[in-house]
């Protein structure tokens, strides 16, 4: 009997240290593994708050790049000004986000997208708008250069009109009608109508002018308007009550008769009959102008006793 007591003794003691170095191990696993999960844990967080700080970095590169554009005062159009306000809008939900401190993974990774996808537009949008400030910048040149070019042109118009107007008023010149030959005769008109030439003032009753026009291939072979201004020995011009004005050499003049004459450029003589209304004549000089065409044709005279 004290025998069997003897080996349990031993037996039982041999059991409750194999109890307890189970235990010890137990408790270092136990301490090991909370030891491993605290360190992953604080890992975790040191690489959200790393991330987190990255991307804050993110936006404020982002937020930048937007002001910078903005800046640049381009003229937008409505959908970069749409676009513009969507980028802001975005970023302030972002930095919402990022600032509630601890994100999960999932949100984590959501921002990491909607970052991703803001640098995208935010490139774009960049792009967007230098285009159209090199667009702006191609029309300003194009419109300076299209001002230069009217310019120029306007410059050439007007010299070309100022030419123009030389050339038509020299043409004008060219074209009117000039005396090639021409005299006067004074006449007396018998009680049989018979006309008689005289070289005293007293009997004489009219004139007779007589002319040829110079040749010229540029006139008009039409008729024309003559114009007769007759100066009375003492200077003065003679009127009829029906004599009017007309336009030569720049002037407004009056005139002493009108009549016109065919002109067919042929060496033709022509001849104009003038009763003096202001009879009787005086003696001295009588001078003759005839005019045509806006132009002086050339004078002519006859002296009477």
């Amino acid at each position: 009997m004290e025998n069997q007591s003897g080996q349990q003794q031993p037996k039982k003691n041999s059991n409750v240290i194999y109890f307890l170095i189970v235990v010890v191990l137990a408790l270092l696993g136990t301490d090991v593994y909370l030891y491993l999960q605290k360190n992953n844990s604080d890992k975790k967080i040191v690489y959200q708050h790393d991330e987190q700080t990255r991307l804050q970095t993110e936006l404020d590169s982002l937020e930048s790049q937007v002001e910078q554009v903005t800046a640049g005062k381009a003229k937008m159009t409505a959908a970069l000004t749409a676009k513009n306000d969507s980028l802001k809008s975005t970023i302030k939900i972002l930095r919402a986000k990022l600032a509630k401190g601890k994100l999960t993974a999932q949100e984590l990774a959501k921002v990491q997208e909607d970052v991703k996808q803001l640098r995208y537009f935010v490139t774009k949008y960049t792009a967007d708008i230098d285009e159209l400030k090199k667009q702006n910048t191609n029309l300003t040149n194009e419109r300076d250069t299209l001002k230069t070019n009217l310019a120029t042109v306007a410059k050439k118009v007007d010299t070309l009109s100022k030419q123009n107007e030389d050339l038509g008023a020299k043409v004008k010149v060219a074209q009117a009608l000039k005396l090639a030959t021409s005299d006067v005769v004074a006449y007396k008109i018998r009680g049989s109508g018979k006309e008689v030439d005289v070289t005293r003032a007293n009997p004489a009753k009219k004139l007779k002018i007589n002319f040829t026009v110079a040749s010229n291939t540029l006139a008009t072979k039409a008729m024309h308007d003559i114009y007769v201004r007759v100066i009375d020995p003492t200077g003065n011009l003679i009127t009829a009550p029906d004599s009017g004005t007309f336009s030569a050499d720049g002037q407004d003049l009056q005139y002493t008769y009108k009549t016109s004459i065919d002109f067919k450029d042929d060496g033709s003589q022509y001849t104009i009959d003038w009763i003096n209304p202001t009879l009787p004549f005086q003696k001295g000089t009588y001078t003759i102008m005839l005019y045509a065409d806006g132009g002086t044709m050339g004078k002519t005279g006859i002296t009477l006793k």
